[in-house]
């Protein structure tokens, strides 16, 4: 398949996500950005909505926003199901795969068999539509049954550079880096963890240096680690670690401790120690995220799996032909150092929807709609000051919903809450994900709701300039209303600015 003969650009729900038409979806594997087009490719069932018959979808986008779905890129076979891996663009041809001086799309991904999982090769010299499995394979096999998930970047040292692989013993909760100058040939380098967050296996890394508040004499790297369960909120979640990277050896800024061998057997950790570490999200459904290659440092742009483990497949109904799952909204990444010198991430939405004009609440004293009637995806800008209210909430509601979703901002403990109810959910569904905020007198939220089908939207809140995120699945579809409410007094200062996109 070329660019010439494209399906149609997709239009349905979601408006702003991207989800497959049909079958099964979860982690984006090979994040790419090649000749003007953004590369999504995805773990995908071509032939149901099981997770089964793993192969890589395809998609690809001029703005992030309107995706084009095509045939699937790289299939499973009798050998192996194809699992998660990244997408690197060879273009000093060390592969030897390029073609009259057009470089290759390199894709190295986890060849999982039965018990073995090794990393495999695979090429494409028309862009990135039609891949050939390297007679080679597996490039790299530590005869293990969960070494898997490799991303790859090019390393400049200096010289010629050479790639880099970072993947995971995922049972061993440990992050392996190994080096080629081939993308064929690979040799140990060094390890990462255990460490910190350890409630369950280690899964899909990502690795990539980011300038502190836009210095580019100081550049640190940031290494994503998800894993499952043992999230934040319940069941899946990604952590990041801050530090630095030698071309060798990852080492944490602020190293975390080595678990026991029993805190490794049983994953126990409580929502205090977690709460330690850093999240790329606070939500549940959040996981998985990676981001594109081919990007320059200030354009480091991540996507992740927007569902969770706990539930997934079993949304939104156990005999749904409907496709499953939807990628959460690419976020542009940077990192901030805060007043006690901690390094943290930040996220903001890489895509547009323009806000309309502003609504200027004045003092708000008990609960005031914001708008009725809003249909397709919508964002919904707030920012109050709490006067001598108790705490904030914003109502989501539609007519089919059995109670809604409530956002609520508490000013003495100065977490935000999203609470999620809903008939028809499955189990583990339900629950009242939180994050702390460090300015807790601040009410400034970045709110992003889209139908993923008729029964289940998402939403995605950003706070405190993106330190705080929070992404949930919400059994709330169109359309819906907004209502906000002080609690316990007067919100003073209070104005909102919504948007909506229904085509």
């Amino acid at each position: 398949m070329t660019p010439t003969d494209l399906p149609p650009v997709r239009t349905t729900s979601p408006r702003t996500h991207f989800a497959p038409r049909k079958n099964w979806m979860n982690d984006p594997n090979g994040l790419v950005f090649h000749d003007g087009l953004y590369h999504l490719y995805f773990q995908y069932n071509p032939e149901g909505v099981e997770h089964a018959n793993l192969s890589w979808g395809h998609a690809t986008s001029s703005d992030l926003t309107r995706w084009t779905e095509h045939d699937p890129a790289i299939l499973w076979d009798d050998d192996a199901q194809i699992y998660s891996g990244s997408v690197v663009v060879d273009h000093g041809n060390t592969s030897g795969f390029g073609i009259d001086g057009h470089p290759a799309l390199v894709a190295l991904y986890t060849a999982a068999a039965p018990g073995h999982q090794a990393q495999a090769l695979a090429y494409s010299t028309d862009g990135g539509y039609v891949w050939t499995k390297y007679d080679g394979n597996p490039v790299l096999d530590r005869g293990t049954s969960d070494f898997r998930d490799p991303k790859v970047f090019r390393y400049d040292d200096g010289g010629d550079g050479y790639w880099v692989m970072v993947a995971v013993e995922a049972e061993d909760r440990q992050v392996l880096f190994h080096r080629s100058d081939d993308l064929k040939t690979w040799t140990y380098l060094s390890s990462y963890g255990p460490a910190g967050p350890v409630g369950g296996v280690w899964e899909c890394p990502d690795m990539f240096p980011l300038a502190i508040d836009g210095d580019e004499t100081d550049v640190r790297w940031v290494l994503l680690i998800s894993l499952n369960p043992g999230g934040i909120a319940g069941g899946s979640g990604t952590h990041y670690v801050v530090g630095d990277f030698d071309g060798t050896t990852f080492r944490a800024s602020v190293p975390h401790p080595t678990p026991t061998r029993a805190l490794l057997r049983d994953g126990t950790q409580s929502r205090d120690e977690l709460e330690r570490y850093g999240w790329i999200d606070f939500g549940p459904d959040c996981y998985a995220g990676v981001t594109f290659d081919g990007l320059s440092r200030n354009e480091r742009t991540l996507i992740a799996w927007m569902d969770n483990w706990k539930y997934a497949g079993r949304i939104p109904g156990e005999d749904s032909d409907e496709h499953r799952s939807a990628m959460t909204l690419p976020r542009r990444l940077s990192l901030t150092r805060d007043a006690e010198g901690v390094e943290r991430l930040r996220q903001q939405p890489a895509v547009g929807l323009e806000l309309g004009e502003s609504i200027d609440l004045g003092s708000v004293t008990g609960g005031v709609a914001l708008a009725e009637g809003v249909a397709g995806a919508a964002r919904l800008a707030f920012s109050a000051t709490f006067g001598d209210a108790q705490s904030v909430e914003l109502h989501i509601d539609s007519a089919s919903d059995d109670g809604g979703v409530v956002i609520r901002q508490d000013r003495a403990s100065g977490r935000i809450e999203l609470e999620r109810r809903g008939a028809g959910m499955p189990s583990g569904f339900h629950g009242s994900p939180s994050m702390s905020l460090d300015r807790p007198g601040e009410i400034g939220w970045d709110i992003w709701i889209d139908d993923l089908n008729e029964r289940v939207s998402s939403v995605e809140l950003f706070a405190q300039d993106g330190e705080r995120v929070l992404t949930a699945l919400i059994p709330v579809a169109s359309p819906r209303t907004y209502t906000v409410a002080a609690v316990g007094g007067s919100l003073h200062g209070a104005r909102a600015d919504i948007a909506e996109r229904r085509c």
